[in-house]
């Protein structure tokens, strides 16, 4: 078996090592041993929190730097000694045991619409404006392409709800969310109907298990005959995306099992009341269902449920503590911790990978506005990537883990920096996967998949 090629980080390491006759073989095989074995997580469920929420109000708090700094929220403990978080995040606070908490993310992107490539995908966003085709593939796309999840369910779900009557929707314009130049059959499906409402449907699909079979052959004639009238497109991948879709369209209308998984109602009300009856918590409850119905990896953005147009998401430039306090913390402490408790008492947490994120964090001091950002009031708090907190959970990860550190004013990692591309390695290995595994792009060019290096550190 041949050795991993190392990666840029490794030889530049080894050229700076003292000349004790380590080698680059020795690197390698020092490398091999140390490095966990692959994972075996299932699946993943993404909760993407769409806007950069506030890392030094949530789980990075600085009760030592100046109040312009350190802001209005008191710390609490938690399962890890000598940790606290937010005052706001009670029942995260008591299942931080299960997390690893990675504190000293870093990246130089500050616009909402490319930064979240990074963490969605593990590579740097093409350029703004760019056509979307040009985008890395995110993880469930390549997992999608690997094979994954094979059967009626999509391979890669996102759930991207629309609020009605909401302020301005920015999601959708986001790079890094599907497929990229792996083309559109390998696309998510989009689901953005509101989980919450009484009669939530997804998409066209009828969640009634009693379809008659002369309905069900209707269907299927109307297949054939798209299929025949698209079958000069299905020489090219945009046909052949759109046959695979039609095909999956009719097994989820045709396969009550499979249906089954999109019908929340199924649940008992008291524990869909513990994920929250709101937008965002009966989605995580969605994820879960999907995940445990087959689909590899779930996607959740954070529903634009702003009341206004200058704090919404947890893009907080205004009201950041007023925002925080009162729509954003409690909700997802209430869905993070949910799904966490949902998937151990179904014996699924220890294959099923959480990754909790934002594309970016907050700046150290209120008010301060940086270049690039949309400003921030004398409340709020500007675009900052360059130190955030994203958290592990689940498949393959140890639980009660602190990695990295930021400075006194959260501002920039004082320990173990880590890249987008390292917490993109970290989920491909727990799924895995291994990061470095060569792909081709539509010129036929070999790539790496990921070029970081997964965090050792969190990895049971």
């Amino acid at each position: 078996m041949s050795l991993p090629k190392p990666s840029r980080r490794e030889v530049l390491r080894a050229g700076a090592l003292p000349l004790v006759g380590l080698g680059l073989p020795d690197l390698l095989r020092a490398r091999e041993a140390n490095e966990k074995p692959l994972g075996k997580a299932k699946a993943c469920i993404v909760l993407f929190m769409w806007g950069g929420p506030a890392h030094q109000d949530t789980w990075d708090l600085k009760p030592d730097a100046p109040s312009e700094y350190r802001g209005d929220f008191k710390s609490i403990a938690t399962t890890i000694p000598g940790y606290r978080i937010c005052e706001h995040l009670p029942k995260l606070s008591a299942r931080t045991d299960k997390l690893a908490i990675i504190r000293s993310v870093t990246h130089g992107d500050v616009n909402h619409i490319t930064a979240p490539h990074w963490l969605l995908t593990g590579k740097p966003s093409p350029r703004d404006g760019s056509p979307r085709g040009e985008d890395w593939p995110s993880y469930g796309a390549v997992l999608a392409k690997m094979g994954r999840g094979k059967g009626a369910l999509p391979p890669f779900v996102s759930m991207m709800p629309v609020v009605k009557d909401g302020a301005p929707r920015f999601v959708e314009s986001t790079h890094g969310q599907d497929a990229g130049w792996m083309g559109p059959l390998y696309h998510p499906m989009r689901i953005d109907t509101d989980a919450s409402k009484p009669n939530y449907r997804v998409g066209e699909f009828d969640l009634r298990t009693d379809l008659p079979g002369d309905r069900a052959d209707d269907r299927r004639a109307l297949l054939v005959q798209l299929d025949q009238q698209k079958r000069l497109m299905n020489e090219h991948l945009e046909g052949q995306a759109t046959k695979a879709h039609y095909h999956r369209a009719f097994d989820l209308l045709s396969k009550p099992e499979v249906t089954r998984a999109f019908d929340l109602s199924r649940e008992p009300v008291a524990l869909r009341e513990r994920y929250g009856m709101n937008i965002h918590g009966q989605s995580v409850l969605q994820a879960r269902r999907l995940v445990e119905a087959g689909v590899p990896l779930v996607t959740v953005f954070w529903p634009n449920d702003g009341i206004t147009n200058v704090s919404v998401y947890w893009d907080t430039h205004n009201r950041n503590f007023i925002d925080l306090k009162q729509r954003l913390c409690p909700v997802t402490d209430q869905a993070f911790s949910a799904l966490l408790d949902d998937l151990e008492g179904r014996g699924m947490l220890d294959e099923t990978l959480i990754l909790w994120t934002g594309e970016m964090g907050r700046t150290p001091k209120l008010g301060q506005s940086v270049v690039g950002g949309a400003g921030a009031g004398k409340d709020g708090r500007d675009h900052w990537p360059h130190c955030f907190t994203s958290i592990l959970a689940g498949g393959g990860i140890k639980g009660g883990t602190l990695y990295g550190s930021s400075d006194r004013y959260a501002a920039y990692p004082r320990t173990s920096p880590v890249s987008p591309t390292d917490i993109a390695a970290t989920v491909y290995h727990s799924l895995g996967v291994d990061p470095h595994t060569q792909i081709r792009d539509k010129l036929n060019r070999p790539m790496a998949l990921c070029e970081g290096d997964a965090i050792q550190a969190v990895l049971a």
